[in-house]
């Protein structure tokens, strides 16, 4: 199927732990130049040494400083993130970055302006390995969504611990731990769509949902908490996505939040779950398969999903919620770029064949069935499409063949939004675009690529339409 044209190259392992895949590309050497004279002016010595030399490695360096603008300019503005490959390989460095991040929120003397600069760099560093893995072939689709979700649930955690520690040093909550602040503070925030599955793209924002429980052993003034949780979520936000001269850490949405125009961006539970019971949405309990609690009161956020069960997950499925799903059908099918097949210009997520084919493809049969079949409630595209062939709703080579396309346009997706670090799902239209993207994902040339790529959307095509028939 993925016709690649690259080799495999043997010196990366003191990076990566294990070889490398090249990449196909014409050599430039200007850029690789210019990050040799940065590594010599930070004293990052090794990387220029390796930089002067040759060998598969500096090969590899060199095609990625062409292919990606984006790894280009972050190796150029800090060459100590290659650096350190030399002390601890890239899984090694990944594992350091996030428990440096998960300690930040709750280091004493740090301020709302240290605290986001120390995010911003670690995510940084963090973002850019994660890309050279999956450049390197060391690392597949799921293991780079994973090491995305791992970071955005990183980052979104100490965030929350500071502005809990903060409020509770200044008497506005009685944190049950101040060492542990998120536990019983009553504070939730669910991670919802790609972050809620643990499946975030490369140049993701993160949908969240902020909830509170104003009787938490944490707070005080059970009156004043909506105000108290508001203003915390309205911070949450600000450290997160405010752009400073470091950059920022994850655009964040919290429009999935019920009645988004009239509520606060903190709800209290209660009110929650008498909006869900009375007016929710059949696209609301669609969009609360994938919640996950991914910091705060994360025991709170698990009682919360549990009040929501019988919500999302009914017995029986009426004629409206049918009716909805074609609608839901009828509006992906109306997206432009869904007309026809295409390579050049193709969005790879909402066009034909593309990746929310595959997810509605899951989603509608667990919305269907997981009211009677606990097993249909999980929240990875891929593992409820096994599921689903284990139960006999949808066949092994159906589920086999849309899990490997799955994988293969989320390889795509990202390398898209490697370019430039853009929340892009487009595929270029231009002829040098899609040859760079063909040699970032390994094929030999676009035409490869191109071949590849049609008969992926083909195949996510014909059995999504055999669903609807």
């Amino acid at each position: 199927m993925n016709d690649r044209g690259g080799g495999r190259l043997e010196d990366g392992s003191c990076w990566f732990g294990k070889p490398i895949t090249s990449l196909v590309l014409r050599a430039d050497d200007e850029a690789l130049a210019d990050l040799a004279e940065r590594a010599e002016e930070t004293g990052a010595a090794r990387l220029a040494a390796l930089l002067a030399d040759s060998g598969p490695l500096v090969d590899f360096l060199r095609s990625t400083c062409v292919l990606s603008p984006f790894l280009r300019d972050s190796f150029r503005r800090r060459p100590a993130m290659l650096e350190h490959l030399f002390d601890e390989d890239l899984d090694a460095r990944l594992t350091t970055i996030l428990n440096e991040i998960d300690a930040f929120g709750r280091q004493g003397g740090t301020n709302e302006a240290g605290l986001m600069q120390a995010l911003r760099e670690a995510k940084g560093e963090a973002h850019a390995l994660i890309a050279l893995a999956s450049l390197a072939g060391v690392a597949s689709a799921q293991t780079t969504v994973r090491r995305l979700s791992a970071l955005a649930d990183a980052c979104v955690g100490a965030a929350v611990d500071f502005l809990l520690i903060e409020a509770h040093d200044a008497g506005k909550l009685t944190l049950p731990d101040r060492d542990h602040p998120a536990e019983g503070s009553g504070w939730i925030v669910l991670g919802m769509g790609k972050l809620g599955a643990a499946e975030l793209n490369f140049s993701s924002d993160i949908d969240l949902i902020v909830f509170f429980d104003p009787h938490a052993a944490a707070v005080t003034e059970p009156y004043e908490a909506t105000d108290l949780f508001a203003r915390l979520t309205k911070r949450l936000v600000r450290i997160l996505q405010d752009r400073t001269e470091h950059g920022y850490v994850f655009r964040t949405d919290l429009r999935l939040r019920p009645d988004p125009g009239s509520t606060p961006l903190a709800i209290p539970v209660g009110a929650a779950l008498v909006y869900y019971e009375s007016r929710g949405q059949n696209w609301e309990r669609a969009a609360m398969i994938k919640a996950r609690p991914v910091a705060g009161d994360l025991a709170a956020g698990a009682a919360f999903l549990a009040e929501l069960t019988p919500y999302v997950w009914r017995k029986y499925m009426d004629f409206a919620a049918i009716a909805d799903v074609h609608s839901i059908k009828r509006q992906i099918h109306a997206h432009k770029g869904h007309g026809e097949v295409a390579v050049k210009g193709h969005n790879v997520k909402l066009g034909r064949g593309g990746i929310r084919e595959i997810e509605f493809f899951a989603q509608t049969q667990q919305l269907i069935a997981g009211g009677r079949f606990p097993e249909l409630r999980g929240r990875e595209t891929v593992a409820m499409l096994r599921a689903l062939a284990k139960g006999g709703w949808i066949t092994p080579q159906a589920a086999e063949a849309l899990g490997a396309q799955y994988w293969f346009l989320r390889d795509v997706e990202h390398a898209i939004q490697m370019v430039a670090d853009e929340q892009t799902h487009t595929l270029p239209e231009d002829d040098d675009g899609l040859e760079r993207i063909a040699h970032m994902l390994g094929f030999a040339d676009a035409e490869a690529f191109s071949a590849a790529f049609r008969a992926s959307l083909h195949m996510v095509e014909g059995h999504y339409a055999a669903l609807f028939e």
